[in-house]
């Protein structure tokens, strides 16, 4: 069960269970990097604000709403990646550096897909999530 300490005070822990070890990870991944994606993006929201030298309630709303976009998209991304590399474990039997490149490239595929792209712009982005996934995994080995 995929669960997260805040640190500070008090200490707050949050577990999450979704009666599922698929479900738990995936909800985990977006979670997660919904949480980054949206931190980063109100980051360089402020800096831009600090540099204009004024807020105003539509930068406010404005920020608000890119926080959203981009904590929702980038979290379904990491799902998704979460949740095939899980399945492809869970089929392969093994756990290695092969499930995150099979991982990465279903998701470059559906990601690209559900955008809309070209059957060659399909091709090139699974191959790209693919040698993220892959480059990733190694690098955590490594550590």
């Amino acid at each position: 069960m995929p669960w997260a300490r805040l640190s500070g005070s008090p200490r707050l822990d949050v577990a999450i269970d979704m009666g599922n070890p698929f479900l738990n990870l995936t909800v985990d991944g977006f979670l997660k990097i919904g949480a980054v994606a949206a931190t980063r993006s109100a980051a360089e929201d402020t800096y831009h604000i600090i540099q204009k030298g004024n807020i105003s309630s539509h930068d406010f709303e404005k920020t608000l709403k890119k926080m959203c976009k981009e904590g929702v998209y980038w979290g379904t991304i990491a799902g998704v990646y979460v949740g095939m590399e899980y399945g492809v474990e869970r089929i392969r039997g093994t756990r290695d550096w092969k499930n995150a490149m099979i991982g990465g490239a279903v998701t470059g595929a559906l990601v690209s897909a559900a955008s809309n792209n070209k059957k060659d712009k399909i091709a090139i982005d699974a191959i790209t999530g693919a040698a993220i996934a892959t480059a990733a995994e190694f690098i955590n080995y490594l550590a």
